[in-house]
């Protein structure tokens, strides 16, 4: 792959349009609100009221039963996906109701479809989810993919239980199901190990390398008899003891003379130090506590509700890919996947259906490569001409705002409640001094209809919020009258630098 790939719309499309067997390792961490009620996630249609719908919001979770829905699901059970994935939906329908769930779940079989067709034959999935839905969706998988290429059900601690415990237990894990596309699957044995750290061993490590030597390296005495007791070629003495030794008696004089075999006294029989240096480490399990989630001090958060942990992903992607291979993150969120795979040299493909999410991974990018690395990243899908701000408007007004704000610089609103008219806010230095910042409150209207009070409102916000200065972005030609407002609303002067 020549650059590494960015799109902004809408996942199953994007995905329909990759080459089969292209991708190398695939993560995702699709959005469901697991901390909305249990109870109210499966209520039956009509039975409570629902927020809108995906994505509506930035970071809103929600799925929400719909007739679009139902019509979904019908083109999928009628052939619009495999037999064995058609008859879990339908299944599932049965069992859950038309609800949340389901309507999570129709939405998710058509990309894990294709999911499964851009895997090469080699190639891994690793699915975020949390134990609201993690058991449907390993049925959803075992019918599209094989349950007999299901590799793992990892836990992720990403919490410590602090809920009140009166009634329950506080849930305090992520689960990530691992499939491969065949049994040919990447697999890293050597990073299937967590390095030892000699400051922090538990207990029987401590409890098995006591020795130290000269040059202070710990390490344990190994046997070296060989199991096999019919062994003639290796049966000899070695210091006045005689066995049937795992090593040729010459490996065994090497070993000797350069320290490593050793007797402990005279009649003892010889043994050889095994260095703890020279291990591989602890070997990991399938329950992962050593990771910390991100807390409200961490350095690489970005502010993301969803966001995970650079060094859960780097893990993953040492697992199951090697340098130069393609990784795929269908869900890109604040770009984590992406910033993993640039870090271990593997080539990636990140999709996301919201503008604020590719213009927080790209600003992501730069600040943690610089801008070179925007040589090496295509991004797709973002306006280049009037004809494609219109079309983001048509599609998502909410994103064309964000992308709008964007443009001269400035930080889009994250949501757009109670937002007084603002879209999003510019900081400049007033006096030279970080210290000493002045904001530009910017407004954006994209649609025709356009009249002086739109400047007006903004003025009024600027001097309510005693913001230094306003921009006011329309997509169409402004009216006389707003340009007559716009000549009679003074002007700010100051020595400044604006980055717009």
């Amino acid at each position: 792959m020549d650059k590494n790939r960015l799109y902004y719309g809408d996942n199953l499309e994007v995905l329909r349009k990759l080459p089969s067997s292209s991708v190398d390792l695939i993560y995702l961490d699709p959005p469901f609100n697991s901390a909305r009620n249990y109870n109210v996630i499966f209520s039956r249609h009509g039975e409570s009221e629902h927020g809108a719908g995906a994505q509506i919001q930035a970071f809103e979770d929600t799925w929400a039963w719909t007739q679009t829905t139902s019509e979904q699901f019908d083109e999928y059970v009628g052939g619009g996906i495999p037999f064995r994935a058609a008859e879990a939906l339908t299944a599932f329908r049965t069992l859950v109701g038309e609800n949340d769930a389901l309507a999570y779940l129709v939405n998710m079989a058509p990309r894990l479809v294709e999911l499964h067709r851009v895997l090469t034959n080699t190639g891994s999935l690793w699915l975020h989810c949390d134990p609201t839905m993690s058991h449907y969706l390993k049925i959803l998988l075992d019918s599209i993919f094989d349950p007999r290429t299901f590799r793992n059900e990892l836990i992720w601690q990403r919490t410590l239980g602090k809920a009140n415990q009166t009634r329950k237990l506080p849930n305090s894990h992520d689960v990530i199901l691992v499939y491969g596309k065949t049994d040919k699957t990447t697999w890293n044995l050597d990073d299937a190990f967590i390095p030892y750290d000699e400051s922090d061993l538990d207990p029987k490590t401590l409890g098995k390398y006591t020795h130290f030597d000269e040059d202070g390296r710990r390490y344990r005495l190994d046997n070296l008899i060989n199991p096999s007791s019919d062994r003639p070629n290796l049966t000899y003495e070695f210091l006045g003891i005689t066995r049937v030794w795992r090593w040729t008696k010459e490996r065994m004089q090497e070993g000797y003379e350069n320290g490593i075999v050793i007797q402990t006294k005279p009649g003892t029989v010889p043994q050889m130090k095994r260095y703890l240096d020279e291990q591989r480490g602890i070997p990991l399990a399938d329950v992962w506590t050593d990771i910390p989630p991100l807390n409200s001090q961490a350095a690489e958060r970005l502010g993301y509700p969803t966001q995970k942990p650079l060094a859960l992903l780097e893990r993953i992607l040492r697992l199951g890919t090697n340098p130069g291979d393609i990784v795929l993150d269908p869900f890109c969120g604040c770009g984590t996947t992406v910033d993993a795979a640039q870090q271990l040299g593997r080539s990636w493909i990140g999709i996301d259906i919201t503008y604020i999410a590719i213009d927080l991974i790209v600003k992501r990018m730069l600040h943690t490569f610089g801008k070179s690395v925007l040589d090496s990243i295509d991004v797709a899908g973002i306006p280049r001409d009037v004809g494609g701000a219109q079309a983001l408007f048509d599609r998502n007004p909410f994103d064309f705002e964000r992308w709008a704000v964007s443009q001269i610089n400035a930080q889009p609103n994250e949501k757009q409640v109670g937002d007084h008219g603002i879209d999003g806010v510019a900081r400049f230095t007033l006096d030279g001094s970080v210290k000493n910042l002045g904001r530009v409150l910017v407004s954006v209207k994209g649609g025709k209809s356009l009249n002086p009070g739109m400047v007006r409102d903004l003025e009024g916000t600027i001097t309510a919020q005693k913001a230094e200065m306003g921009v006011l972005i329309v997509q169409h030609e402004p009216t006389r009258g707003m340009l007559d407002v716009v000549n009679h609303s003074g002007t700010f002067t100051g020595s400044s630098e604006l980055g717009v």
